[in-house]
């Protein structure tokens, strides 16, 4: 029963080595998950890359396209004659298109009224008189010859009145493609209930520029000759 019990001569040395070498396996199992899981995350990190990477070719394209976009904008400033002649030949283009098709009523219904939105932006002052404490401070043309010139301010500029209107053209246009926006409609009530929103409008706007005396139209500062 000794002899059995008893353990012989360097039990203890390979008893505490064993010991050592499975306290040692779980860091070794771990140090090896932590690679895996970090050679994992690096694989991702380039495949994401390489995912991301095509967004980033489009969203260059469209920004070096708009930036050619706003230069011939930026070019085309000074020409307003030139530009103006472009949006009407592309608006009768339009009207050509609709009276062919004989549909899109609706359309070019939206369209007229959003141009008759732009066009009172364009006559109507960047400051409101009817806001002002002092109605002599707002945007009136001198009425003599020594009061100090004080051009009309707009709240919708020549340029971007043209640019909106010239875009709700084209997109106009787009819609003409598609059948779903040909909405059936008796295109002579439009005709009426558009003339009748025009002369109402028109006629509030007179109204305000009469009582508030700015005229909507400056040419430049008048000069006078001297009396002799």
């Amino acid at each position: 029963m000794q002899a059995c019990a008893a353990r012989p001569y360097g039990s203890t040395d390979v008893f505490a080595a064993e010991q050592r070498e499975a306290d040692r396996r779980p860091r070794v199992t771990q140090r090896r998950q932590h690679r895996v899981r970090k050679d994992s995350m690096s694989e991702g990190d380039s495949s994401g890359e390489s995912i991301h990477g095509k967004p980033s070719v489009i969203a260059g394209f469209f920004t070096r396209l708009g930036q050619i976009y706003q230069s011939w904008l930026d070019k085309s400033t000074p020409f307003s004659a030139v530009r103006w002649a472009v949006t009407l030949i592309l608006t009768a283009i339009y009207m050509i298109r609709v009276y062919i098709l004989q549909g899109w009523y609706i359309v070019t219904y939206a369209l007229g009224i959003y141009h008759l939105n732009l066009f009172i932006a364009f006559l109507s002052p960047k400051v409101d008189p009817s806001l002002l404490d002092d109605p002599d401070e707002g945007p009136s043309l001198p009425t003599k010859q020594n009061e100090e010139f004080r051009p009309f301010i707009r709240r919708l500029p020549e340029f971007k009145f043209w640019h909106s209107a010239t875009k709700g053209i084209v997109i106009a246009m787009i819609c003409t493609f598609f059948e779903a926006f040909n909405v059936p409609v008796f295109w002579p009530i439009l005709v009426m209930y558009f003339i009748m929103l025009f002369c109402i409008t028109m006629k509030r706007q007179i109204k305000h520029m009469i009582k508030y005396r700015y005229l909507p139209f400056t040419h430049g500062k008048r000069t006078y000759r001297e009396e002799t």
